[in-house]
């Protein structure tokens, strides 16, 4: 009997170590994505002209927190570091972070016991034709009653675990999304204020055209004076003049609502407006770009790592509708006094105590459950599938940011050749008008085609601005390089000092 009992006893802590290890459902494991080695089918096909430099990818050059202090304009760094404190969408996500955060909190509260004080006073008037339950025999008495109650579900098959896996995983993916916002708002900021310094450049170019062409109409006025040229020459000029000057209205308007953007983009109103003003040439575009590891993208884009944690949740939900199935065990105890005068209670005599466990399985309930764990099961699915789509997205955006930008260095350098030859070929057509060998018509016409060089030149050198700043957004960002205290901190702008190495 004695050898039954030794044997018998470390079998039954073995079953229970057994069973406090294991968790019922999977174990949450990254599928495989069989990543690619190169982001791109074709290598870049721009090559070096004069004026227009080559970018440079480098895969050794990190992505820094604050990567918009690569564009080398203060007035930017600015704005976004404003604009990442004051954005109400920022703060509601951060907002949202601390609900996850307190919300994984109190699930795993589940761990621990809970435990109630009480107490009842009763005042109760019984019957005289019933016998009082008092020893003194009174109708009318006072029951005091104070207890401490403790109940405890032991974790046996793992579904408080599994619960508490889910809760930190939408935690994660609430981190990740709350990146995923800063950085987006970033990126927003970024883009406007270099539509705001493209749009400022066309408007300036226009306004120098417009100068122009009323110059080279005063001119015509007066060899009209003098009989050199005629009427419809003076009209032709006035048109193209007019046409120029309507073109301007628009690009008024395209800058106010770019502004009121900005403002907006800041946590402001319109008419409260932001103190800075973005000029193209302010705007440098970094020497050396990165090019990180396509094996690394999906650990820096905060979208896709939110993709992960909401596949880990749906993992955890597996396991919880697997537990929900098994038997689940309850524990609880009461302690407690019960006496008709306060003086009496907890006096050996008033005392009163009570264990209790019990087992509930469930045995029929029209397959309820069986279809849960089905539907948990169909939903971890759903969230794979979502998963992998947002990885391909993400090859993607970078795909596209890195072909946009070498297809706007071939854009480049064709609008400043183009420009080149614009602006010598309309100061050839005026010395031949002087000299009469060229007609209004072809002045004209090598007007119009400077005006639209500069204004492709202008457009050009944003849209590469632009697609810089895409590409630092679809490789996620930088936030990885922040300091691990501002990473914690939800609501602090990442910084630039962990950054490595520095952009030049």
């Amino acid at each position: 009997m004695i050898k039954k009992t030794s044997l018998a006893t470390p079998v039954a802590a073995g079953i229970a170590l057994l069973l406090g290890g294991c968790a019922a459902g999977p174990d949450y494991v990254r599928p495989p994505l069989n990543l690619p080695t190169q982001y791109t089918s074709a290598p870049a096909s721009s090559t070096e002209a004069e004026g227009v430099p080559l970018p440079r990818f480098s895969p050794d050059l990190d992505v820094p927190a604050q990567w918009w202090q690569a564009f080398r304009s203060e007035p930017l760094n600015a704005l976004v570091v404003q604009s990442l404190a004051g954005n109400p969408t920022i703060e509601a996500a951060d907002a949202a972070l601390r609900v996850a955060q307190e919300n994984e909190a109190a699930d795993r509260a589940a761990f621990w016991p809970t435990v109630a004080l009480g107490y009842s006073p009763t005042r109760q008037r019984v019957a005289g034709a019933v016998a009082s339950p008092v020893s003194s025999n009174a109708n009318l008495y006072t029951l005091h009653t104070a207890q401490v109650t403790v109940s405890y579900t032991p974790d046996v098959f793992g579904a408080t675990r599994r619960q508490v896996e889910g809760a930190q995983a939408q935690t994660e993916q609430q981190r990740f999304q709350t990146l995923a916002a800063k950085l987006s708002l970033s990126s927003n900021v970024v883009a406007a204020a270099i539509t705001e310094a493209s749009l400022r450049a066309q408007q300036r170019a226009t306004q120098a055209i417009i100068a122009d062409q009323k110059e080279v109409l005063q001119a015509y006025r007066k060899q009209l004076g003098l009989g050199q040229v005629a009427v419809a020459d003076v009209d032709a000029q006035e048109a193209s003049l007019a046409a120029t000057e309507a073109t301007l209205p628009p690009l008024d308007k395209q800058l106010a609502q770019q502004r009121n953007l900005l403002a907006t983009l800041a946590g402001r109103y319109p008419s409260e407006g932001v103190a800075a003003h973005f000029e193209l040439d302010a705007l440098q575009l970094p020497g050396e770009l990165p090019r990180t590891l396509p094996s690394t993208l999906v650990e820096h884009r905060p979208d896709v790592r939110a993709a992960e944690a909401q596949l880990q949740a749906a993992s955890a939900a597996i396991g919880v509708a697997v537990a929900a199935r098994l038997p689940n065990v309850t524990l609880g105890a009461s302690y407690g006094s019960s006496a008709y005068t306060l003086s009496q209670l907890f006096k050996s005599s008033s005392l009163f105590w009570s264990l209790a466990g019990n087992v509930t399985q469930t045995v029929f309930d029209g397959g309820a459950l069986k279809h849960r764990e089905a539907a948990a099961r169909a939903s971890f699915d759903q969230a794979g599938a979502q998963y992998r789509a947002t990885v391909l997205s993400a090859f993607q955006d970078v795909a596209n940011a890195l072909e946009a930008i070498d297809a706007d260095t071939r854009a480049l350098q064709a609008a400043v050749k183009a420009e080149r030859t614009a602006s010598q070929s309309l100061a050839r057509t005026r010395t031949q008008v002087r000299l009469g060998d060229a007609s209004p018509l072809a002045l004209r016409i090598a007007q119009q085609a400077e005006q639209q060089a500069l204004l492709n030149l202008v457009q050009a050198r944003a849209l590469r601005l632009t697609d810089a700043a895409a590409l630092f957004q679809a490789l996620g960002g930088g936030w990885w390089n922040a300091p691990p205290a501002q990473l914690a901190d939800s609501s602090s702008p990442v910084s630039p000092n962990a950054s490595k190495p520095a952009l030049p």
